[in-house]
């Protein structure tokens, strides 16, 4: 019985000697890695003062101003030669270029095609084309409406801008009554067919929609 309880003593101390090991060898365990976080923590401090103190010096460097520049010049550049006119001054240049430029040839473009058109509608068969123009391209309207608008005027007008009627005053291609009313247009009704045209073209999409609407209207009554 001795024995046993002997040999049970010995093996209980053999088993607390193993515990108490083990609880040395935690305990190193964990102070070794609360070392190696503290060696992370203290190396990454150090890096951020580092960065701190070099990127203030980066950053504060200047280079010198320039105090004084001189440009060595021909003397034919002094020489400023007068021009003539506006077309001398940009003769060598391509106004299209820039955007200046581009909207400036764009309205001389512009001016242009109206000055022919003009001149075009000043007689009747240049009037029919540049009322047809307008009518299918402005407006929309298909050829059936522009044979409309041809027996029309050439009811009314013969397409002729000069075309006045001494009993009632109407004036024009499209007859307008009295005269004044194409002021909404432009005020150069008298000597402009082209103004002529756009006030009868717009009179009638106000007023009947359509060329053939009106000349319905016509030979209804013999006006529209």
């Amino acid at each position: 019985m001795e024995k046993k309880k002997k040999l049970a003593e010995k093996t209980a101390g053999d088993r607390s000697r193993v515990r108490e090991k083990e609880g040395e060898q935690n305990v190193k365990t964990a102070l070794g890695k609360s070392s190696k976080k503290s060696v992370a923590i203290w190396g990454a401090t150090a890096a951020l003062l580092l960065v701190a103190t070099i990127l203030p010096a980066a950053n504060a460097l200047e280079i010198a101003p320039v105090s004084e520049v001189s440009l060595d010049l021909p003397k034919s550049a002094a020489i400023v030669e007068p021009v003539d006119s506006v077309a001398t001054l940009f003769a060598e240049d391509d106004l299209s270029a820039t955007a200046a430029g581009a909207i400036f040839s764009s309205e001389m473009a512009l001016v242009s095609t109206v000055s022919r058109q003009v001149e075009l509608a000043r007689t009747p068969l240049g009037a029919k084309k540049v009322a047809k123009s307008i009518l299918l391209n402005e407006y929309g309207f298909s050829e059936k409406e522009y044979k409309c608008l041809n027996s029309l005027w050439t009811k009314e007008s013969h397409w002729n801008y000069k075309a006045r009627n001494k009993r009632s005053g109407a004036h024009g291609i499209a007859q307008a009554l009295p005269a004044t009313k194409m002021n909404v247009v432009s005020t150069d009704w008298r000597t402009n067919p082209v103004t002529q045209i756009r006030w009868g073209l717009r009179y009638i999409s106000i007023r009947y929609e359509t060329p053939c609407k009106a000349l319905a209207k016509h030979k209804r009554s013999n006006y529209y």
